[in-house]
C-alpha cells in the first residue's frame, strides 16, 4: 500500500493570503466609477440582470441573490441561454451587470448589440478595463488581480473572489443608499434561521384565548386557574377598560403565599407587579429576547398603543424557533 503524500498546508495558507491581497487591492479602486455604478443601480426602474459565463457565472448567481435579498429586484441570466431566446427578458429600464475577467467572453459580447439597441444600462466588472466589454459599458469596475491563487496561475481563484467581494460591496452600499432596514430584511427572509431570528412578536405571541388575562378584581383562586390552564407561569392583569395594569407570575404567588396565610382571600390587584415590561407586536424576536435576558424574566406582554393586551411572548417561544 503506497504512502499517502503529505498535505501542503503552506500552499493553503498562500492561497488565502493571495485572495486576501486581491480583495485589499480593490479598496483603493472604490471611487467615482464605483459611485456611478451605485447610482445607476439606485435609479434603476426595472430589474438588475446579472450575467457571466463559467466560474464568473457562479459568482453572478451569488451577486444576484445578494441584491435580491437586500431589496433590489435582481436575477441571473445565463449568456448562452440569452443568445438562444432568453434575451427577451431584457427591457430598456433594466441594468445589466456583466462579469467577465478578460472582458472578451464571446457569449457576453454577443449580447452587447441587443443591450445597446434596447437602451438598457450596462455595468461591467472586469479585470481588463480596456477590453471590448469594458469599453462598451456605461461604467466599468476594475477587479484585476496580480495573480491567481492557483499554483499554475490558471484556475480562476483570486479573480473570482475579488469579483464576489466587489459585488458584495455594490450590494451593501446600494442597500444603505435605499434605506434598507432590518424590518425590510425580515419581510424578505421569512424562512430559515435568519427568518426566524427576524420574526416579529405578533408571529410568536400567545393571543386570543391562549393569552392569560384576568381583571384586577379577579379572586386569586381564579388567577391560579388561569395561570395553570394557559401554561405560561404568569397572567396579565387588566382594568375595567381592558388596559394592562400589571402582571402576576408564579414568583409573585410564592412570595405572597409566604408573607400571608390568607392569599386565597385576596384579589389580583393585591398581588400583581405594577407597570410590567411590554413590547409592541412589530418588535423583532431578536429584540424581544434581548429584553427578556436583560430583565431576567421569562415572559413579556405585547400591547397596542393604548396598552391593551395583544398577547404574551414566552422565552420558550423564542428558543423553540432554534434561531440562536
Amino acid at each position: 500500500m503506497s504512502a499517502v503524500p503529505p498535505v501542503d498546508l503552506t500552499l493553503a495558507r498562500r492561497v488565502l493570503q493571495t485572495e486576501a491581497t486581491a480583495i485589499m487591492a480593490l479598496v483603493d479602486r472604490v471611487g467615482e466609477s464605483f459611485e456611478h455604478a451605485v447610482r445607476l443601480l439606485l435609479n434603476c426602474r426595472g430589474r438588475v440582470i446579472v450575467t457571466g459565463m463559467g466560474k464568473s457565472g457562479i459568482i453572478c448567481r451569488k451577486i444576484a441573490a445578494t441584491l435580491a435579498s437586500t431589496g433590489t429586484p435582481a436575477f441571473f441570466l445565463h449568456p448562452a441561454e440569452a443568445i438562444h431566446g432568453d434575451l427577451g427578458v431584457v427591457q430598456a429600464e433594466d441594468v445589466i451587470l456583466a462579469l467577465s475577467y478578460s472582458g472578451e467572453t464571446d457569449e457576453l459580447l454577443r449580447l452587447l448589440e441587443t443591450i445597446k439597441r434596447l437602451g438598457a444600462t450596462l455595468v461591467a466588472i472586469t479585470g481588463e478595463v480596456g477590453s471590448t466589454l469594458g469599453q462598451a459599458a456605461d461604467v466599468t469596475l476594475d477587479c484585476r488581480v496580480s495573480e491567481e491563487a492557483c499554483p499554475m496561475n490558471l484556475v480562476p481563484t483570486a479573480s473570482t473572489t475579488a469579483a464576489l467581494a466587489l459585488g458584495d460591496a455594490l450590494a451593501m452600499t446600494l442597500s444603505v443608499a435605499k434605506g434598507f432596514s432590518q424590518e425590510h430584511f425580515a419581510n424578505l427572509h421569512p424562512g430559515g434561521k435568519i427568518g426566524k431570528r427576524l420574526m416579529r412578536a405578533e408571529q410568536l405571541m400567545h393571543s386570543g384565548d391562549l393569552a392569560p388575562i384576568v381583571g384586577s378584581d379577579t379572586p386569586i383562586s381564579t388567577v391560579i386557574y388561569e395561570m395553570s390552564s394557559k401554561g405560561l407561569g404568569m397572567t396579565c392583569v387588566v382594568d375595567e377598560h381592558a388596559t394592562l395594569v400589571g402582571i402576576i407570575t408564579d414568583g409573585d404567588l410564592r412570595r405572597h403565599m409566604t408573607a400571608s396565610a390568607n392569599l386565597l382571600n385576596r384579589k389580583a390587584g393585591d398581588v400583581m407587579t405594577h407597570n410590567p415590561v411590554t413590547i409592541h407586536r412589530d418588535t423583532l424576536a431578536a429584540e424581544a429576547l434581548l429584553v427578556l435576558e436583560r430583565r431576567k424574566i421569562t415572559s413579556i406582554v405585547v400591547v397596542d398603543e393604548a396598552r391593551r393586551v395583544q398577547g404574551v411572548v414566552h422565552l420558550h417561544d423564542l428558543w423553540q424557533t432554534e434561531m440562536f
